[in-house]
């Protein structure tokens, strides 16, 4: 798609519709299952992920199909069309917003920005957006080190890889979490592993492939269910 439609097709979705609570999490949650499910997303997994029956699922894809935000195919799940990722990274957009504003300029821990950005991000006022963007001076990560979207649905995902990928002496950068449940930052926040810190891999078990890791100058076993949350830009 070339940047004019793209733009157009944003501003459309900002100017013209209003989309219910529970339209915005399914969007948003399609939009993430999407980097899993390529060929499109089983009504199971949105329902395993919305935590809601197949059925409930069946009936949200009718709706969104509907308004012309997803597109489904029989056997082969259901996929955003243009104007439902639109709308999807505008949710997100503010979400991550939000996350970074709780940390930055209230003192929240990463741990507890989640479930407020998750109520916040259904504000519907862009102009509320844009001083928001404007006021934490434009940040591009948000406090997981996830990408966040420009007013124009712009974002750059960031060449990484999870620290479970390195081997043994290899070295590189903290900058982001897969999980980012509450009780796995803390465990971070415990064990001070934290972004922007640089990690080098010590030793790595093959019966388990948990791995000893440095970083700020301690020393650190982990488990592979650690490793593979993490990730790494490599030095």
């Amino acid at each position: 798609m070339d940047l004019l439609n793209k733009k157009c097709i944003f501003g459309a979705i900002k100017m013209y519709f209003m989309f219910s609570l529970s339209e915005e999490n399914y969007l948003k949650a399609i939009f993430h299952l999407q980097n899993s499910y390529k060929n499109g997303v089983s009504t199971n997994a949105l329902a395993e992920e919305m935590q809601t029956k197949a059925s409930s699922v069946t009936d949200m894809i009718k709706r969104l199909s509907e308004k012309s935000l997803v597109n489904y195919k029989k056997y082969q799940g259901v996929k955003l069309s243009e104007a439902g990722r639109a709308a999807a990274i505008e949710v997100i957009r503010k979400h991550r917003l939000w996350e970074v504003f709780l940390v930055e300029k209230l003192n929240f821990n990463w741990d507890e920005v989640h479930e407020v950005a998750e109520q916040l991000e259904h504000i519907k006022s862009e102009k509320l957006t844009a001083e928001l963007d404007r006021f934490l001076g434009f940040p591009q990560r948000d406090p997981h080190g996830d990408p966040i979207p420009d007013s124009e649905g712009n974002f750059s995902v960031p060449n990484r890889v999870l620290l479970s990928e390195l081997k043994m002496d290899e070295t590189g950068i903290c900058v982001g979490v897969k999980d980012s449940s509450t009780e796995f930052l803390q465990y971070l926040d415990k064990n001070n592993i934290s972004l922007g810190a640089t990690v080098k891999v010590k030793q790595k078990e093959d019966f388990d492939q948990s791995m000893l890791i440095e970083m700020n100058d301690n020393e650190l076993m982990i488990s592979n269910q650690i490793s593979a949350n993490l990730y790494i830009k490599t030095t």
